[in-house]
């Protein structure tokens, strides 16, 4: 079998807020392009219809990829130890792990002044402690040649109204992932982080129009939003073989609405 053909035959890929949107996108098409085992993390029970409708996607696949789906709120200081706990539990305690996207992320629209603690814990707790939690646990079981791929935003490099919290937790994350890069490529391991521009999903509806549209009007690509099966590629492109010599880098996926 080619390379090309299935060019993440074999591999092991979790998927963080894999129930919808943009995780659910990553986690079909890390599955298309051959990983044989695909954890989809989700935190809210409601979502379990949707995780099995996923499932019902994958397996068929014809070289016959399993799901393990497992509900773990990230933003504790144990939903990673969970989720660990559970995936080792599910592979008889050979998990091997060749790819993980930190994907899993929340907002609050919010002013300056109204902000309160209860939202910075929100925010914070899930974009930038869980990402780094779940990392760690990861770390032990992560084949060399791994793939640690975060999911930021535009907004991390750009000052949107009303929506601190969210940009500068998503800047945070471009700062971790140059320093894992450094830290982690002594085996093979790379760590990128991908920034989409407005995508069409669940996410989007809560952010304020005006902004959607001026975002939309002024990117390049068609002056249209980008699709989930756009950000997907990337992601997926970037676990592959061809991101070999990639790491530490961020990398917008907009359209061209932003240039790094």
């Amino acid at each position: 079998m080619s390379d090309y053909a299935l060019p993440l035959f074999g591999k092991t890929a979790i998927i963080t807020g894999a129930s919808r949107g943009i995780g659910e996108g990553i986690a079909v098409e890390l599955a298309r392009r051959g990983a044989a085992e695909v954890i989809l993390s989700y935190v809210s029970p409601n979502s379990q219809t949707r995780i099995e409708t996923i499932r019902q996607t994958i397996e068929p696949l014809p070289h016959k990829p399993r799901v393990y789906a497992h509900q773990a709120d990230l933003s504790t200081p144990d939903g990673a130890k969970e989720l660990m706990e559970g995936l080792f539990e599910w592979t008889r305690g050979t998990l091997k792990v060749d790819i993980l996207v930190n994907n899993a992320g929340v907002e609050r629209v919010k002013a300056l002044a109204e902000l309160t603690i209860d939202d910075y814990d929100a925010v914070y707790n899930m974009n930038v402690r869980g990402t780094i939690l779940l990392t760690q646990r990861v770390l032990p079981y992560l084949n060399c040649d791994g793939r640690i791929i975060n999911i930021g935003s535009v907004g991390g490099r750009y000052g949107f109204k009303n929506l601190s919290l969210y940009c500068s937790s998503k800047a945070a994350l471009e700062g971790l992932t140059r320093c894992w890069a450094t830290e982690l490529g002594h085996n093979g391991t790379t760590v990128n982080c991908v920034c989409p521009g407005p995508v069409q999903s669940d996410m989007l509806d809560n952010i304020p129009e005006e902004i959607k549209e001026m975002q939309r009007m002024q990117t390049p690509i068609e002056n249209r939003f980008g699709t989930i099966s756009e950000i997907a590629n990337v992601v997926a492109s970037l676990a592959s073989k061809d991101g070999s010599w990639i790491t530490g880098q961020t990398i917008s996926a907009s359209g061209g609405w932003s240039t790094y």
